[in-house]
């Protein structure tokens, strides 16, 4: 079983019309938006490509085919509201997410009790981005996704180098 979560990466503006794609209208900043995979205990496993961070988690989830991958490798994965409608196969699901309550249809005590569970597990991943946030080279993102990606990898090596030491 993983964890499955995305991150803001707050990158510095830089003008022009290049830049604007990475533009969150839900952060109101400039960043990139990494998916991550960390397992039961907040290690990070694996980091995503980069993408703009006007895109959606799911979006980016999708992109990186992250539910074909999860059943290749014969793996679960714990979610947050954000990826909800991700899994396409409801008989066979490898994404475990919460129930979101409509207008008309409030959760029912179980539904609630099972959308604590979930968030119980989930938060060793809020662990796993606290450590890889702590570098301070990232308050100085001003690349490209292509770079960014090849340097939040490069500190996923370093921070699990550092967190196993």
């Amino acid at each position: 079983m993983v964890l499955l979560d995305g991150t803001l990466v707050r990158t510095r503006r830089r003008a022009g019309n290049e830049n604007r794609p990475n533009y969150s209208g839900k952060h109101k900043a400039h960043g990139l938006l990494f998916l991550a995979l960390t397992d039961e205990r907040g290690n990070l496993v694996w980091i995503s490509a980069a993408r703009p961070d006007r895109s959606s988690e799911i979006t980016t989830a999708r992109h990186n085919r992250i539910t074909t991958r999860l059943r290749e490798a014969g793996l679960g994965a714990l979610a947050d509201l954000g990826f909800v409608g991700l899994d396409d196969d409801p008989d066979d699901p490898v994404i475990v997410t919460g129930r979101r309550a409509t207008r008309g249809h409030p959760l029912t005590d179980v539904q609630k009790e099972a959308n604590r569970l979930v968030s119980r597990e989930r938060a060793a991943n809020e662990h796993g981005f606290a450590d890889l946030k702590n570098w301070r080279i990232l308050t100085k993102v001003r690349m490209n996704a292509r770079h960014a990606t090849t340097l939040l990898r490069a500190l996923l090596v370093l921070t699990n180098a550092e967190v196993h030491r």
